[in-house]
């Protein structure tokens, strides 16, 4: 069995490894902050000083990291895996990044001789936790059907989009969905409430019509309970949400209402509300708080 390189162990990426190491894979594991791999160090994984470290006994490497800008730098900077990955090894990046992004990488992985995927993942911190995760990759179908077992380990399906590039576009609409689908719900919540009408009701009535979004059944005891644990922190949303912005740019896509939801939650992060869970966004804007 290969051994697999993780790269970015917060809120998923730590998840996703323990789940890799209960189907049995042997993980080398690297992280900023130490702490974060204790668990999978007692496990029996192995702790890589450098990212270089993981590239050089790694067979598949998978990144879970927070912005384009930081894969870059893991893969490619003074100590980036890249450079030491041994030809046909695999590089899976399951970060949320942008489609033009991921052909970046791609065009370089082929240069040294790197079979690349992206493959962003849906779900929550408890679909991380029980494997229940979304997988929406793209990359070569012989590359994808080599390293579907590690998604089947994961998460509960997974989906072959196409080329590089179409698992990060398709993960771009679904967070900018989920951005302006909490947005555009806190916003009705909080005239509700401005107008005399329960909480509760308000919940109960729309959330029984076809006007509201799923997702609003599965927060809405985050926003009911002011209970704003971090499952998806607002400033990766955020970026999230800009992202999906410089994508619209770079096809000539007027997105409106998409630049107003990344602005609102803008200011939300620059109001200290950046480490809260998004749903934090109702907290903010609400004038009672």
């Amino acid at each position: 069995m290969k051994k697999i390189g993780i790269i970015g162990l917060g809120i998923m990426g730590c998840r996703m490894a323990k789940n890799l190491q209960k189907a049995g894979y042997s993980l080398v594991v690297y992280n900023r902050t130490k702490e974060k791999a204790n668990d999978l160090l007692n496990a029996g994984g192995i702790w890589a000083h450098s990212p270089k470290e993981v590239g050089n006994n790694a067979e598949i490497i998978i990144t879970m990291l927070s912005t384009p800008e930081i894969v870059k730098k893991l893969a490619l900077g003074e100590d980036g895996f890249l450079h030491k990955m041994k030809p046909n090894s695999i590089w899976i990046d399951s970060s949320t990044v942008n489609p033009s992004f991921s052909k970046e990488m791609h065009k370089i992985s082929k240069k040294h001789q790197i079979q690349y995927l992206d493959a962003p993942v849906a779900g929550s911190k408890a679909a991380a936790e029980n494997a229940e995760l979304l997988f929406l990759v793209g990359g070569t179908k012989d590359t994808f059907e080599e390293v579907t077992p590690l998604f089947d380990s994961m998460g509960k399906k997974t989906l072959h989009l196409g080329v590089v590039g179409k698992g990060a576009a398709m993960k771009m609409l679904i967070n900018q969905l989920l951005g302006q689908s909490v947005l555009a719900f806190a916003e009705a919540l909080i005239l509700g409430e401005a107008m005399g009408l329960e909480k509760e009701k308000v919940f109960d009535i729309l959330l029984a019509t076809p006007v509201v979004a799923p997702v609003i059944s599965a927060i809405r005891h985050k926003l009911e309970n002011d209970d704003y644990e971090t499952n998806f922190p607002l400033k990766w949303i955020q970026k999230d949400l800009h992202l999906s912005s410089i994508s619209a740019y770079e096809n000539g896509i007027a997105t409106p209402n998409l630049n107003t939801t990344k602005e609102v939650y803008a200011q939300a992060k620059q109001n200290g509300f950046g480490n809260h869970d998004f749903t934090a966004i109702y907290k903010f804007l609400n004038p009672k708080n």
